[in-house]
């Protein structure tokens, strides 16, 4: 049984059952109910402090959720109920939101405050978890088992210098389960309403204790399995499409063009001399105009969302061992492992190849060959093109130009297999009322990422130089290629690849990628000499890091030679050493107005290999007036030294949505800023040339913008100043509210030199409607037209890492909370809200004027920054029947506002909606051990906004911000929990 009574005080309100309880229920941080039962009063360390106290009195905002809160939401992961807290952000990766990535599909993890998932430190029980993202220090919360969980304390502002570096935004500190005596297993089956998204899971916990009670240890098997969504099996997503917004045009942003379908078809298509639009063939082998869309015949583009998924499947292997074993009175070891096994594939189209990515220099194929001085056609070349191309580069050879979706080498799927092992042990006792501990940790996490789709372009250029032999039959040119397999290929028409061609140009992918942290620490806590007030407390402590991590493309991609640019493994390691002090000062206590009057401060000084010295501190303190009223206030400095990725990430290859090119439209008259810099940029006048005078991008070119993230050697750490001032009431002397606790705090975080990405849009914006040649350097655009991507089109749109000139956020947290008998049963309700008044960036140093504000506003950045949003919980328990109702709300948003200035539409014109989700769930006692249950997640099936192709915050394949909106709607699970 848990035994730390204090900090469970702060819980009253949480009905014992799974049935009552409610997600994260937000606690006041400190005790002030009745007195405790008899017996001696448990010392307790909560988050945001390393003292130990009785009243478990932490000056900074700190909500609890419970093992009962998992349980009554039926969550498979743990981010599945931390998103419904209003303080949580938009996480960088999810279930619903890693699809289209190269690495990283159906990690997991939390962003506080929206700040940045790197800026949330995640603690499992108290100490460092090792990262499940290469190079980064994100956790990922599919590895920590949801039924082993005892409590999540969530703690909102920055506490670097009680834990160290990322927690600027604040800190999720897991609390695992201990003291449990007895068996308990939790079997769960569901389901969409549109029967996928499946849902298993089987968790098996256990435990025993030692007759003195010294002793313990715990363990924990879990197995989950959740099914994939694919965009096809929701109307909203299954076709092509793009937003009708257009310059001037806000009423169009909601407004889809369907289909818009990619110009890469799986029949191919071809360009010739003189025909700009190309062709293409139909199902019968017939040359056909390619027509993409439709526009006059059939649409001969490819519908790229058949294959793409919304969500990402998830099967995952748990197993966690926590123990302790007394060594004497006052001195015992523990012991905590972790092992998890994640599984998850990604889905989506097949891969678009032109033939500017195999033939590099001259964007052209040659139709075929010189052989004794003479000319030999390509048997494969068909005759309709060989008489219409003319020989391009010169070379005496006449050249054609091609896209083609690789339809017959199947979706570009990767299968990742992360596995992450974790082991810490130490010491902890009592020496003369002081409380020691010491402690080694390692953690590892590994992943092995399979792909298909992608193509060999040596093999490829090898097997499209093919001539006639003796009989006519197409063979490959190169003597050499020949002895190691080649097979001429056939890219004219559907279906045209042989098997033997396919296979000889095929290029299965991998990526390696390993995490590797370990920590060592000591640290010691008790009390000084005696005040007025009560006695100083102390801690003190040191603590070594290291963090290591690599990623390891297979050599193609390395090489660049899978027709994408060459990604070099990335590497990094840093080492940090760092010391702590903290002190808590009573100052008065038991005094009119001052029932307690108390001081904390905290300082950590940290010495890293890569950033240098760092310092951190935090200030703060508690008033309780009366035993009802309470004040609370903190003011911090934390740092954050940049990660591995942040530093040493070789560019890899990302590709852009909701992009607006500003010289769009610009025309040979103009004389204005934007217009002059716009025809200094290369293939811009060509375009105007070819366009009448005004420079015009077609839909390819819309489609066809890839871009690069690079990291930064030389970044410096950032520091952040935050502020907290709370209040806390409990009025119970007002019997009607007896049963209540509310707070209100205020927050406010800056961070100075804050390493960030360039946002594109802005790059954009700054290159060319402001002239800032630093931001011209993220843009590559087209010289000359390429088949039909035109001349002056942005072919690749960078991002770096860089310190910037800040970021910050502003607001207000309101939580109410109330309990008590209503009709033969009892009702608990508690309230969570949160206010947002800023959330800015500033990409360079400069004057505060040049901040962008994105509080109400849904960027291009994947941002989605409501001004209000709240939860709210309500529990009923009548003998032996339950019911629990979560509703979670996010306010309206607009569109970003940098998106909206190119386009000439005033900031906010253009809004999407607030969503409210509803969640229920049921549960029935059939005895005392067993227990059965069912539950509604989206429980009246609200609908996603439609964040469509084209604008800012759209997730790729689900057709709106699945990081923050639903896009699978109704679920359903049933379950059984019987206890042993």
């Amino acid at each position: 049984m848990f035994t730390e009574k204090t900090l469970y005080r702060l819980l009253r309100f949480i009905p014992c059952g799974a049935a009552l309880a409610l997600p994260l229920a937000p606690a006041p941080a400190h005790a002030q109910d009745q007195p405790a039962a008899a017996g001696p009063v448990q010392q307790v360390v909560v988050t945001g402090s390393r003292i130990a106290a009785p009243g478990a009195d932490s000056p900074s905002p700190l909500q609890v959720l419970g093992a009962a809160d998992i349980a009554a939401s039926g969550a498979t992961n743990l981010q599945e109920l931390l998103q419904k807290n209003p303080t949580m952000g938009t996480p960088a990766l999810s279930r619903t939101n890693s699809n289209f990535l190269t690495s990283g599909g159906g990690v997991t993890t939390v962003n506080l405050r929206n700040m940045g998932d790197s800026r949330t430190l995640v603690l499992v029980n108290g100490r460092r978890f090792v990262s499940g993202v290469p190079g980064d220090t994100a956790v990922d919360l599919n590895t920590i088992p949801t039924d082993f969980i005892e409590r999540v304390e969530l703690l909102t502002g920055g506490a670097s210098a009680t834990y160290g570096s990322d927690a600027v935004a604040g800190v999720v500190n897991i609390i695992l389960k201990r003291n449990f005596d007895g068996l308990v297993i939790d079997a769960q089956a569901g389901q969409s309403h549109e029967r996928d998204d499946d849902k298993r899971k089987l968790s098996l916990t256990f435990g025993t204790t030692s007759a003195d009670g010294a002793s313990n240890l715990m363990g924990h098997f879990g197995y989950s399995k959740q099914g994939a969504v694919y965009s096809r099996d929701r109307p909203f997503a299954a076709v092509d499409q793009t937003s009708a917004i257009t310059r001037g045009r806000p009423d169009l942003a909601f407004t889809p063009i369907r289909p818009y379908y990619s110009g890469f078809a799986p029949a191919g298509r071809f360009f010739v001399d003189n025909d700009a639009d190309g062709f293409t063939y139909d199902a019968s082998g017939n040359i056909i105009p390619f027509d993409t869309n439709g526009a006059n015949g059939p649409a001969t583009g490819y519908n790229r969302s058949a294959l793409r998924a919304i969500a990402v499947p998830t099967e995952r292997y748990l197993f966690a061992l926590n123990g302790t074993r007394a060594l004497g009175d006052n001195l015992s070891t523990f012991f905590e492992g972790t092992y998890a096994s994640t599984k998850t594939t990604t889905n989506i189209e097949s891969f678009p190849l032109g033939a500017d990515d195999v033939f590099r220099q001259s964007g052209q194929v040659p139709a075929g060959a010189l052989v004794g001085g003479v000319l030999v056609k390509n048997p494969l070349v068909p005759q309709y093109v060989w008489d219409r191309i003319s020989d391009n580069d010169d070379d005496g050879i006449p050249d054609y130009y091609f896209q083609r979706r690789l339809s017959e080498f199947g979706p570009r799927r990767a299968q990742a297999d992360r596995d992450t092992f974790r082991l810490a042990t130490g010491l902890k006792g009592t020496v003369r009322d002081w409380n020691y501990e010491a402690f080694i940790s390692y953690g590892r996490t590994k992943e092995a990422q399979s792909s298909t789709g992608q193509v060999n372009v040596p093999n490829l250029r090898y097997a499209l130089d093919a001539v006639p032999d003796a009989t006519g039959a197409a063979v490959c040119r190169d003597a050499n290629a020949v002895a190691e397999g080649c097979v001429p290929i056939n890219i004219f028409g559907l279906g045209t690849v042989t098997p033997d061609a396919l296979k000889y140009v095929t290029a299965p992918g991998s990526l390696l990628t390993s995490i590797t942290q370990k920590l060592a620490g000591a640290s010691v806590n008790g009390e000084l000499w005696q005040l007025p007030a009560g006695k100083i407390g102390l801690a003190a402590g040191v603590e070594w890091r290291s963090e290591e991590s690599n990623a390891v493309p297979d050599p193609l991609t390395q090489a660049g030679l899978n027709a994408g640019n060459a990604t070099p493994p990335t590497y990094g390691k840093y080492q940090v050493r760092e010391a702590f002090v903290e002190t808590r000062v009573p100052l008065l206590k038991d005094r009119p107005f001052a029932r307690d009057l108390s001081l904390l401060a905290t300082f950590r000084h940290g010495d890293y290999s890569t950033a240098g010295s760092t310092n951190s501190w935090n200030a703060g303190g508690e008033w309780a007036v009366t035993p009802d009223i309470k004040f609370r206030a903190t003011r911090a400095q934390s740092t954050r030294a940049p990660n591995i990725n942040e530093l040493y990430q070789a560019p890899s290859q990302d590709f852009p949505t909701g992009l607006v090119d500003p010289c769009e439209g610009v025309t040979t008259g103009m004389s204005s800023p934007l217009a002059v810099n716009c025809m200094a940029a290369p293939g811009v006048q060509a375009n105007m040339a070819a366009n009448g005078g005004v420079f015009t991008l077609q839909q390819a070119d819309r489609q066809g913008i890839s871009g690069y993230n690079s990291g930064n050697p030389n970044l410096k750490a950032e520091k952040g100043r935050s502020t907290t001032v709370g209040l806390v009431l409990t009025p119970r002397a007002v019997a009607a509210l007896a049963g209540a606790t509310f707070t209100i705090d205020y927050f406010k975080i800056d961070i100075a030199d804050a390493i960030v990405s360039t946002e594109r849009q802005y790059a954009l914006d700054q290159c060319y409607n402001a002239g800032n040649p630093v931001f011209c350097g993220f843009i590559k655009r087209r010289p000359v037209a390429v088949g039909n991507l035109s001349a002056g089109s942005i072919e690749d749109s960078d991002t770096a890492v860089t310190n910037s000139g800040g970021l910050g956020t502003e607001g207000i947290d309101l939580t109410a909370s109330w309990a008590g008998r209503v009709g033969p049963g009892r009702l608990s309700t508690r309230l969570a809200y949160t206010r947002l008044r800023e959330l800015w960036t500033q990409a360079t140093p400069g004057p505060e004027d040049q901040r962008n504000n994105d509080v109400g506003e849904v960027t291009s950045n994947q941002i989605n920054a409501p001004r209000n949003k709240a939860v709210l919980n309500a529990a009923y328990k009548w003998g032996n029947f339950g019911l629990n109702w979560t509703a979670t709300y996010n306010g309206p948003v607009a569109l970003d506002d940098q998106f909206l200035k190119s386009l000439d539409i005033a900031p906010g014109a253009v809004k999407i909606g607030s969503r409210t989700y509803n969640d229920f769930q049921f549960t029935y006692d059939l005895r005392k051990s067993i227990q059965f249950y069912l539950g509604l997640d989206n429980a009246f099936n609200a609908k996603p906004p439609p964040i469509i192709s084209g604008l800012p915050g759209t997730t790729t394949g689900a057709e709106t911000d699945a990081s923050t909106y639903d896009p699978i709607g109704r679920r359903y699970y049933l379950g059984l929990r019987v206890s042993l």
